[in-house]
């Protein structure tokens, strides 16, 4: 497995050793000493999307939760906004592409919103948390925040009513875990 750094300090890309033959392929998706210097891991979540779909920008504001992203079927735009006010890379955001050829994760650490767009017709995304999902501490921002500037690869994408209404970071800002 290689581990690779991203700008954002703290985010991390991780490429897979991934083993083919004409059966298929088989490579290890988390073993808890592979992984040293991230979060446990306490809680696994599974999302099923169609193309255009963002999901997006969330964030849990108390204790915070780190995240390791997979895509387990089709393809995502997976982004990452560093929503921490003391660090120097505050307000912007990074994007991998994660899919089911490719294998990678991308790894969030606390003080990072998470969102992605479905590029496939259809995806299938595992992430891992390490906090328990809690309906009072979760957050979201505005998937398309002039002040964030994503660029994302749809114009006109399918949102939940939630996401479609979030606020804007400086509406939530004040909420961020600063550990």
């Amino acid at each position: 497995m290689q581990i690779k750094m991203l700008r954002l300090a703290g985010l991390k890309l991780i490429i897979p050793k991934v083993f083919s033959d004409e059966r298929g392929y088989f490579f290890e998706t988390y073993r808890k000493d592979s992984y040293l210097g991230l979060e446990l891991f306490v809680q696994d979540n599974l999302s099923f999307s169609h193309q255009n779909t963002i999901r997006g920008l969330h964030f849990q504001s108390s204790p915070g939760q780190a995240k390791l992203v997979s895509c387990l079927e089709g393809e995502i735009w997976d982004v990452a906004v560093d929503i921490r006010p003391d660090s120097p890379t505050f307000m912007q955001w990074e994007a991998a592409l994660l899919n089911d050829q490719n294998h990678h994760q991308l790894y969030l650490p606390v003080g990072f919103a998470h969102g992605f767009c479905v590029l496939s017709p259809r995806a299938l995304v595992h992430y891992k948390v390490s906090s328990p999902y809690n309906p009072e501490t979760e957050k979201t921002i505005r998937w398309n925040d002039p002040d964030l500037g994503i660029a994302w690869p749809v114009n006109e994408p399918i949102l939940s009513p939630r996401d479609r209404i979030s606020p804007y970071f400086k509406e939530v800002q004040d909420v961020v875990d600063h550990r």
